[in-house]
């Protein structure tokens, strides 16, 4: 056991048998590379990584290549999720210098932390006139030995020219309706047709896409031509990633990417992020569409998240690996080993001849194929032969007409063989459970639980996600410091809190309150922007730093301005600040909000391709706001409907207040004068749709309401 036997992230604990002598990032790692004269080799990853897991069996659990390491390096693991600061700062090196990046990650770095090589997944020996790990690692241990002060004045150089790139400042135009039609445009130039989604394989998600083009859908009216086609887009991707092979069709829930462009062959890793910003975007489409198979998705997506990423105490849990063992007592292991169906088992679970019955309905609906149903081009190595990736190959209609049934009958076919499948793959080992809780994806979580719960009317959902915000701020929160942490794992993880755990929180917090209109989630979303602006406010150029500055070991203090996998903390934070403007109308906010869109306004222009989240939250701030109230008693069944009628209805740049006659709101700042006033009318709760703090004629009944938002 080396020295990672003390952490308690998960991916450093897969480590802690291996004959590499690891460290964890920090000073005594950094003080033994000084002492001994040698370089740092930086590994970094995640529990749930493919790549990461191969690269283990082939070179870290290997005698004579952890000699080396051993023998010339400095060996130091990162868990990138507890730690994306320190993963941030080395990944752009690796992309500055070989234009790829991923995970693994490998760097070499000298004492002083500057890198000087990298890349990512290193095979075991030397292929196709590239060098392997153990070659590379002798090359370099050679390069240092006879230049290292050459290779020391590199890494310098190195971290000069990364810190002149991520800190240039931008020149501080807003952005306007230029941008937002640029965005749009960009997308729609990329958007692949014929599957969905956006450029080829491999195909993410990428969420904040879709979410940026529903608002710019609602903001241009979803009758024009370009509203219809941004909706279109959007629905479209969505119906086709849901009847993919990337969504779990037995267990719920999405996993990480499809390595081809059909949507069919995934990375069988399902990340937290990834759940909670697809519940929200499925939720959304219903909210548009009020197509119950959205809803379903979304359903699907929370029950999964409720039964296996959420802790005793209710805390979201990270992530289950792509991987996971052949069977029981065995050491074999293999991607997607859980999730994956020969024809032979399949037709055993759902009985009888496997060409006739319920079998047949399911195979024909799910492209089960006796030979294994991935295409070969998705399938190069041939992991999948034999093999059955579920993926609904065809509507629920076509398969009625095909078998002469009604639809109905088919669905409740399809439904009673899921179960038994799902019950037979519940025998199956699990993948491994990456079991930390991280704020910033618990933010997310709660958003979606909490929007959810108003929308589908769940009070199960508004429990999950009230029981997830106690988690965080009683674990993860220092009420004295008014400080969060990055991570909980039986205790408190390695790192404080960066900018994206602030600004997801604080949307979560936002949404909890939506959903209760109890006072406390929205103090509290305050507090929480205080400290983010202490903290992470970039004084000069305006936007906000992904990190405090406060740890010197991290060399280049950046701003993170790419909506990814995961959104990033600026883009967020724009649309809080918003939702503070309208919800207080305190005029400090919105300036904020506009300081972060000048700040990227260089990056909007020219790539808004890469920053869809920001994009909606510029949609947001070039949009008038909408003001609901709803004046009535809350525990009233009047106020209760007209509550579950605005939650129907898809309306982003909407602000939403629950008023009781004769309280008083002073937490709502300017804003609480103005609605406090506001009357039930006759008695009723009543709704009242305002903009600029002029309000259209007030309704009572549930049907003049829905006519009234229908008609923004």
């Amino acid at each position: 056991m080396n020295l990672l036997r003390n952490e308690k992230s998960p991916y450093l604990l897969q480590h802690a048998d291996n004959p590499v002598n690891w460290m964890p990032w920090g000073e005594a790692a950094f003080r033994k590379a000084r002492e001994e004269g040698k370089p740092i080799f930086l590994s970094v990853g995640y529990s749930t990584c493919h790549w990461c897991h191969v690269m283990a069996h082939e070179s870290f659990e290997n005698v004579e290549t952890a000699r080396l390491l051993n023998e010339h390096f400095v060996a130091v693991k990162v868990d990138r999720e507890e730690r994306p600061d320190v993963d941030r700062v080395y990944m752009n090196f690796v992309q500055a210098t070989t234009s790829q990046g991923g995970w693994p990650m490998s760097v070499w770095l000298t004492p002083g932390l500057q890198p000087f090589h990298g890349g990512t997944y290193y095979p075991p020996e030397d292929r196709y006139g590239r060098p392997g790990f153990p070659t590379l690692l002798r090359r370099i241990a050679e390069l240092w030995g006879s230049e290292r002060e050459a290779v020391e004045r590199q890494g310098e150089q190195m971290i000069r020219n990364l810190a002149s790139t991520v800190s240039a400042p931008s020149d501080g135009d807003e952005p306007g309706d230029a941008e937002l039609e640029d965005g749009y445009q960009a997308m729609l130039a990329r958007f692949e047709a014929r599957h969905g989604g956006f450029g080829g394989a491999p195909k993410f998600p990428r969420p904040a896409l879709l979410h940026f083009l529903f608002r710019y859908g609602a903001r241009k009216g979803f009758a024009s031509p370009d509203g219809k086609s941004a909706r279109d887009m959007a629905l479209f991707t969505l119906d086709r990633m849901a009847a993919g092979g990337m969504r779990d069709h037995l267990g719920g829930g999405f996993h990480r990417y499809s390595v081809d462009t059909y949507w069919h062959v995934p990375h069988f890793e399902k990340m937290l992020y990834d759940q909670a910003q697809l519940a929200t975007a499925y939720l959304a489409a219903w909210q548009i569409t009020e197509e119950e198979k959205h809803a379903a998705v979304t359903r699907e997506i929370l029950d999964y998240v409720s039964e296996k990423l959420r802790s005793p105490e209710g805390g979201f849990l990270s992530a289950e690996d792509a991987d996971s063992l052949l069977r029981h007592g065995s050491p074999e292991h293999a991607e997607g080993a859980f999730y994956v169906w020969s024809w032979k088992e399949l037709a055993e679970v759902l009985g009888g001849d496997a060409l006739g019955g319920d079998t047949a309905i399911f195979t024909t609906h799910y492209g089960v194929e006796p030979e294994g149903n991935a295409p070969a081009e998705s399938d190069p190595h041939g992991e999948f032969t034999g093999q059955n990736i579920l993926i609904e190959r065809q509507t629920i209609a076509v398969t009625a007409a095909k078998f002469g049934l009604p639809e109905g009958d088919v669905k409740e076919r399809l439904a009673r063989a899921r179960a038994l499948l799902c019950e037979r793959r519940e025998k199956r080992p699990r993948p491994h459970l990456d079991d930390k809780v991280i704020t910033a994806w618990n933010g997310l979580m709660i958003s979606a639980f909490a929007q959810a719960a108003r929308a589908l009317e769940e009070p199960r959902y508004l429990d999950t996600a009230v029981a997830a915000a106690g988690f965080v701020l009683n674990r993860m929160y220092n009420p004295e410091t008014g400080r969060l942490l990055r991570s909980w794992r039986e205790g408190p993880g390695p790192a404080e809190g960066f900018a994206d755990d602030y600004a997801f929180l604080i949307a979560g917090l936002l949404d909890l309150f939506e959903a209760t209109f109890d006072a406390r989630w929205l103090q509290q979303a305050f507090l929480l922007q205080q400290k983010m602006d202490g903290l992470f406010w970039d004084k000069r150029d305006g936007g906000y730093f992904s990190t405090t500055g406060e740890d010197p070991t991290i060399l280049i203090r950046a701003k993170e301005d790419y909506d990814g996998a995961e959104p990033a903390a600026g883009s967020v934070a724009a649309s809080n600040l918003l939702r503070f403007a309208d919800l207080t109308h305190q005029p400090a906010f919105r300036e904020g909000a506009k300081a972060v869109f000048q700040s990227a306004q260089a990056m909007i222009a020219n790539a808004p391709i890469a920053v869809p989240q920001l994009l909606a939250s510029l949609t947001d701030y070039l949009t008038p706001p909408l003001h609901l109230a709803i004046v009535g008693l809350r525990d009233r069944a009047d106020t209760k409907a007209l509550l579950a009628e605005t939650a129907r209805h898809y309306l982003p740049h909407r602000t939403l207040l629950q008023i009781e006659p004769g309280k008083r709101y002073p937490w709502l700042g300017e804003t609480a004068a103005f609605y406090e006033g506001l009357p039930m009318v006759e008695g009723k709760a009543t709704a009242y749709l305002c903009e600029n703090l002029a309000c259209r004629q007030p309704v009572t009944e549930v049907e003049a309401l829905g006519a009234l938002l229908k008609s923004r």
